[in-house]
């Protein structure tokens, strides 16, 4: 099966490893050469750490490397593929623009999958003459390394697709769940949710930033605590999917916490900024 990766960024170079790494030939497509060296760059240093570690030979990183071919052509690269993974950011106009332009060169049968972590895959899939043939694969950071795919079924995504979907999925060595279309799905609401949540018992000084991780992560068993998970998702990502439920469902539990606000109109966005909730070097 030849699987074409759309968009090298930290997804998509992610997903394009993965796949490689269990014997697929996969392409890598995305608007420009810079994007797709940045992209190989990242899946080359993940497998020397590998090498380094002895998890894999310099044989095996040399020919999961060789799996890999990238492409400037969308349009060239869908009508070789036999599996299509969209992974660029959470745009909806760009995702449909991208679902569009695939719909019309991919073969009739592929099935066109988004990597989205809120969108609503119906809205995605309306934009192509196979709406059967869309659905949602929701891969988490790093892919080659979380077990979880989350699939999600539009409107109108048919049995055939999803079991399709899955098997690929388990293919890849992941655990699925199967969730019908809701803002948010099921993880990305529950983290949202509990990141705000943290933000508020911040906000009302109830304790420090420290304890309140520390309480979640013992307490609940949790790997992290919620103001650690914001400054590694970045706190402007929180913000914007709080934003997303809040405007599609309406519901006041989805108000982002004014300190979450405050945070981004500092700049103090998480660990890519040097500073969100803790400091970093």
């Amino acid at each position: 099966m030849k699987i074409l990766i759309v968009g090298a960024g930290t997804m998509g170079s992610g997903i394009a490893q993965l796949a490689a790494s269990c014997g697929y030939d996969v392409t890598l497509v995305d608007v420009s050469e810079e994007f797709l060296r940045h992209g190989m760059s990242a899946v080359e240093k993940t497998l020397s750490r590998l090498v380094e570690k002895g998890k894999i030979t310099g044989d095996e990183k040399g020919k999961i490397l060789g799996r890999i071919k990238t492409h400037l052509s969308l349009e060239d690269a869908c009508r070789d593929a036999d599996f299509v993974i969209e992974a660029v950011i959470e745009d909806m106009a760009l995702k449909r623009n991208i679902f569009k332009t695939m719909d019309a060169c991919a073969g009739k049968d592929v099935i066109l999958v988004t990597n989205t972590s809120s969108l609503s895959i119906t809205e995605i899939a309306s934009a192509t003459k196979r709406p059967d043939k869309v659905v949602g694969m929701h891969f988490f950071n790093p892919a080659p390394v979380m077990r979880l795919v989350e699939l999600i079924r539009g409107s109108e995504t048919s049995d055939e697709t999803l079991r399709k979907t899955e098997d690929l999925s388990h293919a890849l060595g992941k655990e699925t769940v199967v969730v019908n279309e809701s803002p948010g799905f099921v993880t990305t609401r529950m983290v949202a949710m509990i990141i705000n949540e943290g933000a508020y018992m911040l906000q009302e000084n109830l304790a420090t930033p420290e304890d309140i991780d520390k309480a979640i992560q013992l307490g609940l068993n949790h790997p992290m605590g919620p103001l650690k998970l914001a400054d590694l998702i970045g706190i402007e990502v929180a913000v914007y999917i709080l934003d997303y439920m809040l405007r599609e469902t309406g519901d006041p539990k989805y108000k982002a916490c004014p300190l979450l606000r405050k945070m981004v109109r500092a700049g103090h966005v998480g660990m890519k900024a040097g500073k969100g909730f803790y400091e970093y070097r």
